[in-house]
């Protein structure tokens, strides 16, 4: 830990004096934690989950190393036709979480709030913002995103196409769920394959698109299925691997995502009934807490079981008509609309694994999240499954409040029947 704090103060320092410099050590230290991913893997992790490791690595990397074969995506950017045109995702929430796993983010928070962003903005928008201010972040090719879920898009992604002096594309979703809108979003796409050929020069082919559209049917559906076998089998994991899950959004298509759900099936297969309870978690992880660790990551009697994030779609959509299933999956998204519809998602998604228990994580700066907590609580209680209400941040640690944290999170698994446990060994 100490090695991961000094390197993120050496980030933050050249940072301000030498970006340029700021940016290689970045890129050095990612690449070495994946060799480690590849070579040296956390054994503890199930095989298909030590893949995604350095799946997800080489993903965040890629901007890093090819900047102009990249776009600046939001989270639920369909992704399949920017793999299409040969853009590789380089997605704000994910690059955060990963500059706040390398220590570096408080001075990419405090930067976008001395040029006037506001302190509530989502932390994970903030340091994007940060660091492409300080110029440690490339420049991209173009930026797509849309106004999905999250109110921070419509700041952020203008403020970066503006400041890289790139085209942007945005996507506009309705938040009624009819078949009006779909088609209303399709157009949208088709127009965005337009302007993703007139950046890149490639032509997209439908046949190409109409592949990748059924690998993605296909992934997801094979996701689906491992979610609900898990459900009785013990299957131990860390605080980041569900995020991935939740982040291979961006990688939809892809033989290796594929690839992944294909070995995780495999892993579920094999893996020894289950022990500790199920944790259903709903909206992102706060990876780097102590207290959260101390609690769920490789514990014996708790386990998070799913991610709110990692399902987030459910009407079936037709793989031959690519713009139509695009378009689909977000009008239909369970972050699209109303509480009411996210929360009982969540809640049929919590049965899926058997879920013991839920936690409703009210990421600071997150309207969408807090605003519904006390009606998510309601609804989880009345179908049955206990919830515990915890307010902290996903990226910022100065938003940490770590000892309530541990105190209302170990009370919680303790009513559950759950022991507490000490850095996931039995005392």
């Amino acid at each position: 830990m100490q090695i991961i704090e000094t390197y993120g103060k050496y980030i933050e320092k050249w940072a301000n004096t030498n970006p340029d410099r700021a940016r290689v050590l970045l890129k050095l230290g990612w690449e070495a934690q994946n060799l480690k991913y590849k070579f040296t893997p956390d054994k503890r992790l199930l095989p298909a989950d030590r893949y995604l490791a350095h799946l997800m690595m080489n993903t965040m990397l890629m901007p890093l190393k090819n900047p102009q074969e990249c776009a600046i995506v939001s989270i639920f950017t369909p992704c399949e036709i920017l793999h299409e045109a040969g853009l590789h995702p380089y997605n704000v929430e994910a690059f955060s979480c990963y500059l706040s796993a390398s220590n570096a983010e408080r001075a990419f928070l405090q930067q976008a709030e001395n040029t006037g962003i506001s302190e509530t903005l989502c932390s994970y928008h903030k340091t994007f913002l940060g660091a492409a201010q300080k110029k440690i972040l490339p420049k991209p090719k173009c930026i797509v995103y849309t106004n999905l879920t999250c109110d921070a898009n419509l700041l952020t992604f203008k403020t970066l196409a503006k400041l890289y002096d790139v085209p942007a594309f945005a996507i506009d979703v309705p938040m009624q769920q009819n078949e009006d809108n779909v088609k209303y979003v399709a157009d949208q796409i088709r127009d965005l394959k337009v302007f993703l050929e007139k950046c890149t020069g490639k032509t997209i082919t439908e046949d190409g698109l109409k592949e990748r559209m059924r690998r993605s049917k296909r992934t997801m559906d094979k996701f689906i299925e491992c979610q609900k076998k898990s459900a009785d089998k013990d299957i131990k994991t860390d605080l980041v691997t569900p995020l991935f899950a939740g982040m291979t959004n961006i990688l939809l298509g892809t033989k290796e995502e594929e690839k992944y759900v294909d070995q995780l099936l495999k892993d579920i297969e094999k893996a020894p009934k289950k022990k500790g309870k199920n944790i259903y978690w709903m909206h992102t992880i706060p990876f780097w807490s102590g207290a959260v660790q101390e609690a769920l990551a490789f514990n014996e009697n708790a386990q998070i079981a799913g991610c709110e994030l990692s399902r987030t779609f459910e009407p079936d959509f037709d793989p031959e008509d690519p713009y139509d299933a695009m378009a689909r999956r977000m009008v239909y998204h369970g972050l699209n609309g109303s509480a009411v519809r996210r929360i009982e998602a969540g809640i049929r998604h919590a049965k899926d694994v058997k879920a013991d228990g839920a936690v409703w994580f009210g990421h600071w700066g997150c309207k969408h999240t807090l605003g519904a907590a006390q009606l998510a609580k309601k609804k989880f209680e009345e179908a049955g499954i206990p919830m515990l209400l915890l307010d902290g941040d996903g990226c910022d640690r100065s938003h940490g409040g770590e000892g309530q944290t541990s105190t209302r999170l170990g009370a919680f698994l303790e009513m559950l029947g759950a022991e507490e446990m000490e850095g996931g060994q039995d005392e």
